[in-house]
């Protein structure tokens, strides 16, 4: 006996079993949601050394953004992927890292989806990895109880709780594998896309995708689509299929806080030199409260309300938080006791690193001359970065700080109490918020419920995607559809994937393209 649809990775169909051997031999575009899923699944079952053999190979290649030349190698590899499965592509630049545009016209389809993933990754340190990042390892539990198996030796089915680590495992590699595979699965069993197919492969997200908005400005007509998908971002903790229709926006901003112009011994000047570190831990403390909440005047203001149906929505999702606090041994969540859900709707402040001398056995007793924060600003919809900077500036002011945005000179020192430089990384994006009552929302939706009835629909993800560099120039609706798993440790050393949601992408992606625009 097996499931229909996607396994125990996100629920889909659980309820609804039926034996093998009643399965069809071949589907048709009039055939069920469960019977089409079902003849994915079996396609993808009789293939899964194959599938694994594909990601391991696009796994293998680095791909920081920063460095041209593997990128390139990265884009050689998916358009070789994309070409043999009847895709146009093209490698569009705008003097940074390139983008993989790719196109599947399907005939007599009348309208066109538009599927955006990235291939480029996180820096990586390789000391801190288990294994090294770019030679992708097979281990059959999660780390650190899981042992390596060896590929070449395994026959038979794949046990979907094994999970592959590397960089990108999770984020985003994923979603370029499972297309192409959905697409060899319907072509396997007869069934024509319902859509004209249109990709857009990122090479520089995680740097912000600064140059999208070049390459969108050069070629508008291969972005005009009734859909864009988003492929991207950790599912829902519960495992149950998701649609998420808004993120968060973000900007980095880096305080330094000064003292004398030279370190001095603690014991000879403490107590009289000017510390930075406590000048900085004091104007951190005055901007958010222990429970996360921003004090900054202002702040707030603008923050978009969530409507009924969005409250409605976060209302109806499985309540995680005593999973979470257990799995990750947090006593007291921030947030005044709202639910992450909720709080992933509202703005945060958070302090991404520090740099302010030793500690242990690398402390010294010593003053030094400065103290450097690294804020992460989440902002949601109706907040602007520009607004954001005004009032965080004005903040540090009333805090009794000169501020400054460049190395402040002696005399700048001299001649001021306090001085703070405010190093503003990049403008920022915005936050932004698809309707879900929309009619392209709600068919998609309605196709996701046949294929998982306890759908998961989220009002906003809390990571950043560069969505805003569509919506501005594009009216099509955005949604983002995150199949990786939640504890992929996306960004972070050991990063992985479950096979479970592979093997449920290529079904959720494979369904999708036979049925959107099916009439």
């Amino acid at each position: 006996m097996k499931s229909l649809g996607i396994g125990n990775s996100i629920a889909i169909v659980p309820a609804l079993m039926l034996s093998a051997c009643l399965l069809p031999s071949g589907v048709t575009a009039q055939d069920s949601t469960v019977e089409l899923a079902a003849a994915i699944n079996d396609y993808r079952a009789s293939r899964e050394a194959e599938i694994v053999a594909d990601f391991v190979d696009l796994l293998s290649l680095p791909n920081d953004s920063a460095n041209l030349a593997d990128m390139d190698a990265n884009v050689d590899l998916i358009t070789d992927l994309l070409q043999s499965r009847g895709f146009e592509t093209q490698t569009l630049r705008a003097g940074r890292a390139p983008y993989v545009y790719a196109e599947l016209n399907s005939p007599g389809a009348s309208e066109t989806l538009m599927l955006y993933a990235h291939f480029d990754g996180q820096p990586v340190q390789a000391e801190n990895w288990t294994f090294p990042p770019f030679a992708p390892t097979l281990v059959d539990a999660p780390l650190p109880g899981g042992e390596v198996l060896d590929r070449a030796a395994i026959e038979g089915p794949f046990d979907p709780e094994w999970r592959l680590y590397a960089r990108s495992a999770g984020d985003d590699k994923m979603p370029v594998i499972a297309i192409i595979y959905a697409l060899d699965a319907l072509r396997a069993n007869g069934v024509p896309l319902s859509v004209n197919l249109k990709l857009l492969l990122d090479g520089e997200e995680e740097r912000g995708s600064p140059t999208v908005g070049a390459i969108i400005d050069a070629n508008p007509e291969l972005f005009e689509a009734d859909l864009f998908l988003f492929c991207d971002g950790p599912m829902h903790q519960s495992r149950r299929a998701q649609l998420v229709f808004g993120v968060r926006g973000s900007r980095t901003l880096d305080i330094t806080t000064y003292g004398a112009t030279r370190p001095l011994h603690s014991g000879h000047y403490g107590n009289w030199a000017p510390n930075p570190i406590m000048q900085l831990a004091y104007l951190l403390t005055s901007m958010r409260d222990e429970s996360g909440r921003i004090l900054i005047e202002g702040y707030y203001d603008n923050v978009a309300n969530l409507g009924e149906s969005e409250r409605a929505a976060i209302d109806a999702m499985p309540d995680t938080t005593l999973g979470l606090q257990d799995e990750l041994s947090i006593h007291t969540p921030e947030g005044a006791g709202q639910r992450l859900e909720e709080l992933m709707t509202l703005p945060a402040l958070n302090a991404r690193g520090l740099v302010a001398g030793g500690v242990g056995g690398q402390g010294r007793n010593i003053i030094l001359p400065t103290a450097t924060a690294s804020l992460n600003l989440r902002m949601v919809p109706n907040q602007q970065p520009a607004r954001l900077r005004q009032l965080i500036e004005a903040h540090v002011q009333r805090e009794g700080f000169h501020i400054v945005h460049e190395e402040p000179d002696a005399e700048t020192l001299r001649s001021h109490a306090k001085v703070a430089r405010l190093d503003w990384r990049g403008g920022g994006s915005a936050g932004l918020r698809t309707a879900m009552d929309g009619p392209i929302a709600q068919r998609l939706i309605g196709i996701m419920r046949e294929l998982a009835p306890e759908l998961i629909l989220t009002p906003s993800m809390g990571g950043t995607l560069p969505i805003n560099a569509f919506d501005d120039r594009l009216d099509t609706p955005i949604i983002v559809l995150p199949l990786a798993n939640h504890d992929n440790n996306q960004h972070g050393r050991d990063e992985n994937i479950r096979l479970q949601n592979l093997w449920d992408a290529i079904a959720v992606y494979g369904v999708v393209l036979a049925r959107f625009g099916a009439p």
